[in-house]
This record gives structure tokens, sequence and C-alpha cells, in this order.
């Protein structure tokens, strides 16, 4: 979707009173942020400004706060979007992932608060800070082995990016060989491929006057130009890039971070000069006004100063969330307004069935980028804004992506202004449109009948993140469902046999395109079972959650079993779920229910039938004496905080749960502990006070 083609949503929606809503509303947004993933990661077009993504990321994070079971329902356990189609796939080493915002003094101040608790240091214990600029452009990661360049690879989905290796040599930025002193086995060095302001204006230029494709901003025109499938298109291109962080080595290159900083910049790579060595909340706070007047005047944009903890050791100890560090945030600077109209109100109709307005807008630009739509998001959310069609809306961006609307000019509401009735029938099946009690969302309730869900839904089927079927887009997918070829997930599979004369004949199709679909679906015949389990689109279950559950029971015919099993109450099944942790009642709800549904059983028979679905194997630290342990921690901790416990006994091949069953091999129990002290010792359960857990693991 291009620029001026994208949607975006309108201010996010208050926070809803009870779980359902919460629910509803936290599924709901999940689905868009990783849309916008794709579009941005993957499409070089964002369709959403910066401010609009992260208070939808945010709103994420706090229903999560309010309700941890939502937690592995998120796109905030994830990372950016799958490699794109055309380039050849690289594994990263070590994952390259996002990083958490911050976007006032208090966000930052929770943030150093956050790391003393995880610590376990004192309020006022120093812990020293490395400020960066946040340079809007492309992560690259960059590997050397035996001192030569030997793979450059895209961010990607955090695990896989995409080879762009022969684009990246004639960057000067980037050294093809490292000198003696580092080290000689492997060295990836991380950063951001950008564009300079002056060198986009060229290129723009250049380009209108060829009559080649000109570029929204400096970030679309740097991911484009690295991302072309001919390399000598990206040597024609100005790219620079800035060196800021490092993935797998083979041995330690410093202690601390700005150390790091000074080491490769001493092998050649450029570094940005504005990084700063920063002590406290006021001096973070001075730098981020410093710089933030200074934006304009740079030749390159940013959008924010990334924060990072200096000390090794320290990072160490802080780990990662599943998509961020916690040794790190960025600290985003304030959108930009601008003003339009609304010129219609239409519906969109998604794969949960909820009913989404869409705000056509007169095209405005925005700091350079031409827009046109806005999502309202629900029924609420226009009565809040109070917009009608014809309006006069205040939009704001940041960075160099579309606005979102903040407001209505109601002082200048002309006559002609239509107030908007909300749908009471589904748009594309007519059923009724329904809202729950409690819920935010109105939902058609034509179910599998309603063809825009059912769509939808096999659109998620194919996605990057679920059977990532390349060629398999959704235009494809809607052609497709609309001539009977591919009406439920297992349809895909059979399409070779049942319609590929059919296929190659089609407008747009021909021999070489059919094979080259049907190999890409036959690729995918064999799948990991979390990527099995994502791709069902079952409410509540995302990538991370997915992963959760593959890991668990293993293979798809336990998880299977024990989903139906979990639907009996008081079953020991249902126990075992939902002590898995941070997976509670709400989502073994929603795993039960789908397991309830006879069409949903056939669906899975169906794929079954033509997939092979490959078991889990659980990762062992064979010389940890707590590998494929289960362990629980009770009480109050004082030796290491909860998070650190949990973390570090992770890392060690152990499962943590919440709660102490008959299967728990562990309970960790600091002063204070109560009722699981009891059911441990009731169950003769392994306990051990925190001194002893440190021995344990020590062995």
């Amino acid at each position: 979707m291009s620029a001026e083609q994208g949607s975006t949503s309108s201010i996010v929606p208050e926070m809803p009173e009870t779980r359902t809503e919460a629910g509803q509303q936290h599924a709901e947004i999940s689905d868009r942020i990783r849309g916008f993933n794709e579009a941005y990661y993957i499409n070089d077009e964002p369709l959403v400004p910066d401010a609009e993504y992260d208070a939808l990321f945010n709103r994420l994070i706090e229903l999560e706060a309010r309700y941890p079971t939502l937690k592995k329902n998120s796109p905030t356990q994830e990372v950016g979007a799958a490699p794109a189609d055309g380039f050849a796939k690289i594994k990263h080493a070590r994952p390259m992932l996002s990083l958490a915002n911050a976007f006032s003094r208090e966000d930052i101040v929770d943030f150093l608060a956050r790391i003393r608790r995880f610590l376990n240091l004192t309020a006022h214990s120093p812990v020293e800070i490395v400020g960066e600029p946040k340079i809007d452009g492309l992560s690259l990661s960059l590997r050397y082995e035996n001192r030569e360049l030997v793979s450059a690879a895209t961010r990607g989905d955090g695990t896989e990016g995409e080879d762009v290796t022969a684009n990246v040599t004639h960057i000067t930025d980037i050294p093809k060989t490292l000198p003696e002193d580092a080290p000689a086995d492997v060295v990836e060095i991380r950063g951001e491929v950008y564009m300079a302001r002056s060198a986009f204006q060229k290129l723009n230029e250049t380009q209108a006057e060829t009559g080649g494709k000109t570029f929204a901003n400096p970030r679309n025109a740097a991911a484009g130009s690295l991302r072309q499938l001919d390399p000598t298109i990206s040597a024609k291109r100005p790219l620079r890039f800035f060196a800021y962080s490092f993935g797998e080595l083979s041995e330690s290159l410093a202690q601390t971070h700005w150390d790091f900083i000074s080491k490769i910049k001493g092998w050649g790579f450029v570094t940005n000069p504005h990084t700063t060595l920063l002590h406290n909340t006021d001096e973070i706070m001075a730098f981020y006004e410093e710089l933030g007047n200074q934006r304009a005047e740079l030749d390159y944009d940013i959008d924010g100063i990334v924060y990072k903890v200096n000390d090794f050791e320290l990072q160490l100890r802080l780990g990662f969330v599943s998509r961020s560090p916690r040794w790190a945030i960025a600290h985003k600077f304030p959108a930009e307004q601008a003003r339009t109209r609304v010129k219609a109100i239409d519906i969109q109709v998604g794969r949960t069935g909820a009913l989404t307005p869409v705000a056509r807008l007169e095209p405005v630009t925005v700091g350079g980028v031409v827009v046109s739509n806005a999502t309202l998001h629900n029924r609420d959310e226009i009565e809040r804004l109070g917009v009608q069609v014809n309006d006069l809306v205040v939009i704001q961006r940041a960075g160099d992506v579309i606005p979102q609307v903040v407001e209505v000019i109601v002082d200048e509401r002309p006559d002609d202004a239509v107030p908007y009735h909300f749908p009471e029938t589904c748009p594309k099946c007519g059923s009724h449109a329904i809202r729950e009690e409690g819920e935010a969302v109105t939902r058609c309730s034509g179910g599998l009948i309603c063809p825009a869900q059912a769509v939808e839904r096999l659109k998620h089927f194919v996605s990057r993140n679920a059977f990532d079927i390349e060629g398999m887009g959704g235009k494809h997918i809607e052609a497709f469902f609309d001539l009977g070829w591919v009406q439920s997930p297992a349809d895909i599979f059979r399409i070779e046999e049942k319609h590929g004369d059919a296929l190659r004949k089609l407008e747009g199709w021909g021999d070489k395109s059919a094979e080259k679909l049907f190999a890409s679906i036959n690729e995918r015949r064999t799948v990991p079972l979390d990527r099995f389990i994502y791709a069902l689109g079952i409410r509540q279950i995302g990538q991370a959650t997915a992963k959760l559950l593959a890991r668990h029971y293993g293979s798809i015919a336990e998880w299977r079993t024990a989903m139906n099993d979990a639907g009996t109450p008081d079953s020991d099944a249902l126990r075992d779920l939902i002590n898995i942790d941070q997976i509670g009642p709400s989502v073994a709800h929603d795993l039960i229910e789908f397991m309830a549904e006879e069409h949903n059983r056939d669906v899975l028979d169906d794929l079954q039938a033509v997939l092979t679905i490959e078991d889990v194997e659980a990762p062992q630290v064979t010389d940890s004496p707590v590998s494929g342990k289960t362990v629980v921690f009770t009480g109050k901790l004082e030796l290491f905080s909860r998070n650190e416990a949990k973390v570090k006994a992770e890392s060690l091949g152990a499962k943590v749960a919440g709660s102490v069953s008959a299967k728990t091999d562990f309970l960790v129990a600091g002063p204070g502990a109560g009722s699981k002290l009891k059911k441990a010792e009731e169950l003769g359960v392994t306990v051990l006070d925190e001194q002893g857990w440190l021995d344990l693991i020590a062995e």
C-alpha cells in the first residue's frame, strides 16, 4: 500500500473498563500493528505516523499491565516483519530486536527505575547511559569472518533478514576488511543505512528528470535503494551507514558501550558524532532538548534518541523481553500537524468481523508526505471525536509517515456537514452488526458466511509470520476465493492438483509464475508447530503465545489432545494450561472455545492431511542441573529480583511456572512465602531458599 493510499487511525480509544472489552481492544490493535509492521519493514511504505503507531503500541502495553495474560498475544513480543520475496535469507546469529519507546521525562524516570529494580539497586545508585541519535533509516547487520566482510542482512523479522551483501559493497562507511586488532573469527557490527537529506534531494531531482520513481522521504529512498534486486542500481544510490551495536562476537571487544563505539570507530566505521555519555535524568533531558533543537540542521533524519546502559555486564544481567532489550529505550520527538477535510467515511471488515470506519480525506501534505485516509477505529471513537462528513480536522505526523486525526475543528464546521450513522448490518454480507456488552468493537455476526471474514482469515494464514507463502498475497487470496478455489486453508495446498491448468490460463499468470507459486506452496508443506498454531488465527494467540504453546506441548497431537481435555472444568489439562507462565484463564478460554468448534476441528484434520507439522525439540542446556526442570519463584526475593531470577532460570533451560503443581521440580521461596510453599510441601516438591538456588545453578 502506497503512502497516498495508506490508512491511519485516530486517537487511541479510552481504556476499556472490563476484561472482555480489553481483550477485544487488544486483539484489534494487535492486528493493525502487525499490518503496519509489514508495510513499514517489508514494503518501505509506512501507513501510519510514528506518533500513532507509538500511541497504539503504548495502549497494548497499558492493557497488558492491567491484564498480564494479554501479553503473549501481542506485537509487544514481536520484531519487525518477515523478509521480503526475491532475496535470499540470512538467519541472524543473535536476534535483531526493536526498542521500547519513551515520550516524556516521566517515561525516562520510569525506565531508569525499572533498571534499578531489576538489578536490586538503590534508587540513587549510579547507572551510566549512552545517548545516540535515533537514525530514521534501515537496520543492517554486517558479518565479518577472518576479518573479511562475508554478509550483510536487513533486520527482517528480527530472526531472519534479507541478504543484501552485494548491495552494500559501494557504501564507503562500511569497511570491507577489519584491522589486525579485530577478532580473527567472527565479528558482527550493526547499524543503520540512511540517505543524507542533501543526497535525497539530488536523487529525486535526477529521478524526476529521467522519468524514474521519486521518493517521499529519505528513509524510503534509503530502504528502496538498499533493497534493490539489481545491485548495480544500489551502487548508484548515495547510501551512508552509522554503526552503533554488535551481534555475534567470537571474543569480547570492550567492557562498556562507550569503549565499544571508540574501538569500532578506530576500525574505520562511522559512528554518530552526537553520541554522548550521560549520568542522570537531568543530563538525559538536556541532551534530548539540545538535539531536538539541532534536528532541523542535521543532514540526516532522526526521530528521537536511543539511550543504552553503558556497562555490558549490567546489559547482560538485564537481558531482554520478547522484542526489546531491558537496557535500552527510544525517546521519541513530538509530532507535526496539519489540517484537512473528511470527504467520506467507509467501513472495512476484518478477519474477526470487526467493523472499522475509515475516513477518506482530502489529500494533504504533511512534512512532504501526501495522505488521504485515516482509520477511525470504532463507533465510540467517531462519537468521541464528534467527526462528521465534510468536517475540517487536525491531523499530525511524526517522523516521515502519514498523520493521525487529532481533533475536529468544530468552530469551522460547514453547513453541509453530515453526521455519520454507524451501520446496523455488515456491508459485506448483510448480517447483523452486533456490539457485545462491555466491548468497544462492533462485529459482523455472519461468521463463516461473511466473505470478508473468510478472506481475511486466509490472508492471515499465508502471512509472513504464519506460513509465509511467497507469491500468495492478499490480492491472490481474494481472487482464488472468488473463483471458489480456496475456501479453507487446506485448499491452498490443493491448488496445483485441482486448479493448476486453470491457473496457468488466468490473466496475469502463465507457466513460469504458476510454477513459482506451486514451488512456494510446496516449500511450506512442512511447518514448525508454533507457526502452525499462529496461522490458525485464534483470538489472543500471537506469535509469542504460539511459541510458548509449541514449546510446552511439543507436538500437534499433544497440543490438540491437551486443548480438548482442557475443555473439561477442573481438569488436570486445564490447570496445566493455565499454569504456563503468563497464560491465564482468558487465553485458555479462547483456545478451548476454538477447539470446541466442530468446523475448526475439521480444518485442523484437513490441514494435517496435507502438511507435516514439526515437533518442537525443547532447548537443552546439558551442563545445567535445572535444564528441563519446572521452577516456581515465590515470596520476597532479596538477593535478586523476581524478573532477573526468571530470566536466569530460562537461560539455563528451565521452565518457569506461575503456580505449584505435581509437575513442579523446584520452589524457590523467599521471605513471606505463603500458599505456594504450603502446597509444595504437601506435594513433596523440593524447596530452596535463594542461596540454595544460587548454589544449585552454580554447580
